[in-house]
């Protein structure tokens, strides 16, 4: 085997290495997001029934969170 064959054997298995790693960030990735996305969801549901249950308290948190939200942008 000369030391063109070498060489390019080598770059093939590096090629496949940083494939096989692409491939599992990939994966890893997609499940991370689907975690992300389930998680979401969840907050959201949670936070309908809590209006739903609690409308007068939730009224007044939005209220006095739009006041300070524009106390602080008004700086």
């Amino acid at each position: 085997m000369n030391t063109t064959d070498k060489v390019a054997n080598f770059a093939h298995e590096t090629v496949d290495a940083v494939a096989d790693a692409s491939n599992q960030a990939r994966a890893a990735f997609d499940e991370k997001s689907e975690q992300i996305i389930n998680a979401e969801q969840q907050l959201l549901k949670n936070c309908q029934t809590y209006v739903r249950e609690n409308p007068v308290t939730s009224l007044g948190l939005a209220v006095a969170g739009g006041f300070l939200l524009s106390r602080l942008l008004s700086r």
